[in-house]
This record gives C-alpha cells, structure tokens and sequence, in this order.
C-alpha cells in the first residue's frame, strides 16, 4: 500500500513510519519540516501544514490510505493560544479529509484522544471532538483511535513530570503536585500502540470503528511523578497543592508570556485520563504483554 502519514515526523509518526515500512508499504511522512533524522530511509517526504489546505493537497494523490496525526500537545498551552486546538485539530483534520476525498484515498486513521467531545471541558478535548465529527461525517472508510498519553523516545509525557516540578517549586528539594496528584493516567508505550495503528491501515475489518486504547496500568500523576525520579536514584517530597490554589496560580502564571501552562491545562488535571473499555484485545493484544511504564524508565536509566 501507499500509505501517507500526516505527522510523519512527529514522535508517534517517526515509529509508525519505521512500521509501516517494515510491513513492506511505501511510506510518506508529511511534516511542517520533513527532515526528521528519526526517519528510516526509504521514507519519502512531504512538506506540508495542514492548516494551508494547498499545501498538502498534493501529496495525497495516488495515496491507498492517510493516518492523520498531527496534534499540539495537551499538557502546554500552544504558542498562539487555545484558539490553535481548533485551528490545527479541527480545521486541520477538515483540510485532511477534503485533500483525501478529493484524490480518492479511501481509508483515514484518525488520531483523536481518550474523552474527546465537541462539548467537553478543555479547548484540546473539544478540537478532538470537533475532528471526529469531521472524519465520521465525510465518504472515507474512516478509523479513530483514542488514547491515553503515549511514552517512549522522543515523547514528551515523562519530562512534563519534571516541567511540572520546575513551574511550581525551582531549586527546592519539595514538588506541589495539584490536587495531590491524583489525576489518573492509563499512559501507553508508543511501541505497543503504533503496530495498532499499521492494522488499522490495512486491515478492511476496521472501518467505521472508534477506538478506546490505555496501556496496562492505571497510574496517579503522583505514583508517575515518583516513579520518574526513583528511576533517576533522584528523592523528592511530593507536597498536595489544593486545585483552587494551583488553578489561580496557573491563571496567572498563564499570563507571562513563554509559561507553558495556563487555565485550560489546569482544567485537564481535573478529571481522569483512563478507559474501562480498552480496546486493545480487537487487535489482538494482551495487556499483560504491553510494557509498563515502570518497565520503560529501568531500561533507559
């Protein structure tokens, strides 16, 4: 198959391109900048912003199947502003099913993400659900995946937990977490979840499917937090920061230009990014095969 990854070097595209290449498909990653050197040779590039409808439309052409992965990150408010979730999620998903309708592409994998909904709590979650809406209104044979957060090289999720120390505490021994660190993660290794994605491509029997995918473990933002630094040899003193009290101070702090979080990121922190319907046995994968977070940070410490 011809198979054009939209996001192709990204953290999720540069693996599920070395996949799909691995599968024997032909392969281009598309990109704002395609220079990635994560990228395996063989993979041909594209360059293209898929909030310019003109400048990918091209590189659909003669494509068997699209994967549309391009995101701004959850955790940080986008240099622009909430508004850019709509922008890039949503009117760039509508410039991606456009470009695949008008060159015949018959199948879009969609990469969406756990609780998304056109009504929901954060700018993020209402982009991703506004994108769905996109991808199921249109003629394409379409396949949505929902995941919790995804680790693994090149990933962003277990320095956010350092991040968040340098927000809140700089130069101290003691780490705030809001609300305890009781927000619940369900974080999946980009190892496990990028095979998924290369069945989705080729297999007819998804279509018209959403996804919900977690990886093995349940984990707190605290248990995460302290995980993280036990894999460092490294001792911290997790103090609970009450979430009024984090909210005002990332309402603030969302102010001072270059602070990478703000109000809408402090809202996400308040509800829970897990499933109790892990879709992942469809692809035939047993949790208790898929490698732990834990698992991950003892074999790169």
């Amino acid at each position: 198959m011809k198979v054009l990854v939209v996001g192709g070097s990204g953290f999720i595209g540069s693996h599920l391109c070395r996949e799909l290449q691995s599968r024997g498909h032909s392969v281009t990653a598309m990109s704002r900048s395609p220079n990635s050197e994560d990228l395996p040779d063989g993979v041909e590039k594209a360059m293209g912003d898929v909030t310019d409808y003109d400048s990918i439309a091209g590189a659909f052409e003669g494509k068997d199947a699209v994967v549309n992965l391009v995101a701004l990150s959850p955790l940080f408010e986008p240099s622009g502003g909430n508004r850019m979730h709509d922008i890039v999620h949503w009117q760039g998903t509508e410039n991606v099913v456009k470009a695949a309708e008008a060159n015949d592409v018959p199948r879009l994998v969609q990469m969406s993400a756990l609780g998304a909904d056109s009504d929901g709590d954060t700018a993020y979650i209402r982009s991703k659900g506004k994108a769905e809406g996109a991808v199921k209104s249109s003629g394409l044979d379409w396949v949505i995946f929902r995941p919790s957060v995804v680790f693994g090289d090149g990933g962003e999720f277990v320095s956010f937990t350092k991040r968040l120390k340098g927000m809140f505490a700089p130069g101290v021994p003691l780490y705030p977490l809001p609300g305890n660190g009781e927000t619940r993660f369900q974080p999946i290794w980009v190892g496990d979840l990028v095979p998924m994605l290369a069945d989705a491509v080729e297999g007819d029997d998804h279509a018209g499917e959403t996804y919900r995918i977690g990886g093995p473990e349940k984990l707190t933002l605290r248990e995460i937090t302290e995980m993280v630094y036990d894999a460092e040899n490294k001792s911290i003193t997790i103090v609970p920061l009450p979430m009024g009290l984090a909210g005002v101070g990332l309402t603030v702090l969302g102010a001072v230009p270059g602070f990478p979080m703000g109000k809408d990121q402090y809202r996400s922190l308040q509800f829970d990014n897990t499933t109790d319907r892990n879709d992942v046995g469809v692809f035939g994968v047993d949790t208790s095969s898929m490698k732990t977070l834990g698992a991950y940070l003892g074999e790169r410490n």
